[in-house]
């Protein structure tokens, strides 16, 4: 893989970055890693909220795309939530705990993409898991 800062892959810019760094890319998926902090804006009580696990895989997602438009040599588009669907949190991160999130595209249909997102833990216990339908501008 090529080497880019996240920065370059996704629009969010620090406070708001919910991902660390892309750690695979394929044509039909692509995961990130992703260190929860105590000062991370998702999260409360010593753990990373539901919202802070939803807006990690949409990252990730956008950081997969960003990453393909990069090595196609193409501008990075900016991408939009339009649906989550079937989002299940069974277990919240706590501080200290690095998480690995899956991305797999189901489906994509002209300018929308329809993924699946799945969050695990370092003992690759599943935290999280969604799909959602991503329209890229």
């Amino acid at each position: 893989m090529q080497a880019f800062s996240i920065e370059e892959l996704i629009p969010q810019r620090p406070p708001f970055v919910m991902v660390g760094r892309l750690i695979s890319y394929g044509a039909d998926g692509f995961s990130s890693s992703f260190s929860i902090d105590k000062e991370n804006l998702f999260v409360k009580n010593g753990y990373f909220q539901e919202e802070g696990m939803i807006e990690n895989i949409a990252q990730t997602a956008a950081a997969g795309a960003g990453y393909g438009f990069k090595i196609n040599k193409q501008d990075v588009k900016l991408g939009y939530i339009g649906a989550v669907k079937n989002a299940i949190i069974i277990k919240r991160p706590a501080i200290g705990t690095t998480i690995r999130t899956d991305i797999k595209i189901l489906n994509k249909v002209f300018n929308v993409d329809i993924i699946e997102g799945k969050i695990f833990n370092e003992n690759n216990e599943l935290l999280a898991s969604c799909e959602m339908k991503i329209f890229i501008d």
